[in-house]
């Protein structure tokens, strides 16, 4: 499921540290990965110049922080927008997973600040891991999947499944969240959650694969539940679908026609205090 995965690498925050966790989760272990540092235009030759053997650097410095199997591993110096050449690299390399740091900027001034990490999530239609820069990333042992009826959030569990299936001890927290002005949280369990519409499927998939699982339901504001949740849990990793939602005719374009209203991924990409893994569709 994840064969291919693009680490972009910038010197800061912590995405070679969220990679070198990655790389100990067994159904990843044979994945190829390829590291990427993109340096961009520069006014004068002598500034080019410094700006590539500043990115050789962070380049070798990442693969040899990552320790990786030189057979798995390799790199791509590239000049350009990085906004662009981030998801331009992810269709040539065919990539099933894309891995950056993100500052956690709010999606106004992520746009107005220039955010790579934004404008990939917006070109790209691939799962994409954010990893904040003021977070503490963790071995991946639980992981809490963001359920509901959508394809997004099936996409999702596969992902969860396929990523935990493997890991010793590992958990797997489904959690529903309804929209209420007053928050109630519940753990189900047993044949209660086996009757939930929501879970049925995912509990019967979970225990096909031998993956230890528990439901969670509350209700509130989505992306304030699902944050104080993943905290309240500590899970290691967030994975929430979220649909396409690139203007249909311009592809390429930032979605300036929604800046305005509510976005629940956007909402918990920035406020998740665990690195989040956002879903639209799977290689």
């Amino acid at each position: 499921m994840i064969n291919k995965i693009l680490l972009t690498v910038s010197g800061l925050g912590h995405a070679e540290e969220m990679m070198k966790m990655l790389a100990d989760v067994p159904s990843l272990q044979g994945a190829k990965i390829t590291v990427l540092h993109v340096v961009p235009k520069q006014n004068s030759s002598d500034a080019m110049t410094a700006k590539w053997e500043e990115g050789g650097k962070i380049l070798a410095n990442a693969i040899q922080y990552l320790n990786l199997d030189p057979a798995n591993v390799s790199s791509i110096l590239r000049q350009g927008d990085p906004k662009l050449t981030v998801a331009q690299v992810a269709d040539e390399v065919d990539a099933d997973l894309i891995i950056m740091g993100s500052r956690g900027l709010k999606r106004l001034q992520s746009i107005l600040q220039n955010s790579v990490s934004q404008y990939v999530f917006q070109l790209s239609s691939r799962p994409m891991l954010l990893v904040k820069d003021d977070i503490y990333v963790k071995r991946i042992n639980r992981i809490m999947v963001a359920l509901d009826k959508s394809d997004a959030a099936k996409n999702s569990l596969k992902l969860g499944l396929f990523l935990l299936r493997d890991i010793k001890g590992g958990e797997l927290i489904f959690a529903n969240v309804t929209k209420s002005v007053t928050g109630k949280q519940s753990e189900t369990s047993g044949a209660d959650a086996e009757q939930n519409p929501i879970f049925a499927d995912a509990i019967a998939e979970a225990k096909r694969q031998g993956v230890q699982y528990r439901c969670m339901t509350s209700s509130g504001k989505p992306g304030q539940e699902i944050c104080r949740l993943a905290d309240e849990k500590n899970v290691d990793l967030l994975l929430l679908g979220s649909p396409d939602r690139r203007p249909s005719i311009a592809k390429n374009l930032v979605d300036i026609d929604r800046l305005i209203g509510a976005s629940l991924s956007d909402y918990v990409r920035v406020n998740a205090t665990c690195p989040v893994l956002l879903v639209r569709t799977l290689g």
